[in-house]
């Protein structure tokens, strides 16, 4: 009986699991953010689908209505602004449209699209993950009496992490200027979320140089290396 009323989400929430009967869809890119996210949905009783771009998170959105979304900032096929419009403007409207993105300046331009809330990278406190959802749910959907707090740091598996790696390195290989961008966005979101700081302040020194007018070719050149050394390593450095 529990199986079946976990698959119809008629379930209530509980101090130790407070998103039960949540759905999440995270639209995220990153598998290393995704799953931390879905790590933490486990651990709080949500049930969760990624799509890793606007298009793929199109086609879900058709035929499945969650709860809850997560809206990347930076996708391979366009911003994700885009789709946290088009979520706010729709009726019925999603309970609750969060952005997510590396770049905290970025929260502004969120909330000005229509999300109810903005979580910078990394996400990895799982208390801070419930609040963010909890805060914009019903008074119906909240757990009853005092929330358990889990002060706990949530570690994706180093694999999600190199995964990431190997794709920007395709990316990068290709050498292609109008994809700088994506490049520093993507890179700059797995490394903070990995807590790599070197990688981290490569990056930005390439928002930097981009920013200056400067030649960004050894920019991206010290870059790339920098990920072929992580992909070759065992773990991040």
């Amino acid at each position: 009986m529990d199986a079946l009323t976990d698959l119809i989400g008629t379930r209530t929430p509980t101090a130790h699991r407070p998103l039960l009967g949540v759905t999440v869809l995270v639209v995220e890119d990153s598998r290393y953010a995704s799953e931390a996210v879905r790590l933490m949905c486990l651990r709080s009783g949500a049930r969760i689908r990624r799509a890793d771009s606007l298009e793929t998170a199109r086609r879900h959105l058709a035929v499945y209505r969650p709860t809850v979304v997560l809206v990347d900032v930076g996708l391979p096929d366009g911003s994700g602004l885009a789709l946290i419009e088009t979520l706010a403007d729709a009726t019925p409207r999603i309970d609750v449209i969060l952005g997510i993105s590396g770049d905290t300046v970025a929260e502004a331009d969120v909330r000005a699209a229509g999300a109810d809330g903005f979580i910078p990278k990394p996400i990895d406190n799982l208390s801070a993950f419930q609040h963010a959802i909890l805060s914009h749910l019903p008074a119906e959907r909240q757990p009853p009496g005092p929330r358990l707090l889990h002060d706990e740091v949530i570690r994706p598996d180093s694999v999600a992490y190199h995964d990431d790696l190997n794709h920007i390195a395709q990316v990068l290989k290709d050498n292609d200027d109008e994809n700088i961008d994506y490049v520093t966005q993507f890179l700059g979101g797995v490394a903070r979320s990995a807590r790599d700081d070197a990688l981290d302040r490569a990056v930005r020194d390439l928002i930097t140089q981009k920013s200056q007018g400067a030649n960004l070719k050894p920019g991206v050149a010290a870059l790339s290396e920098m990920v072929q050394t992580r992909i070759a390593a065992a773990g991040p450095i």
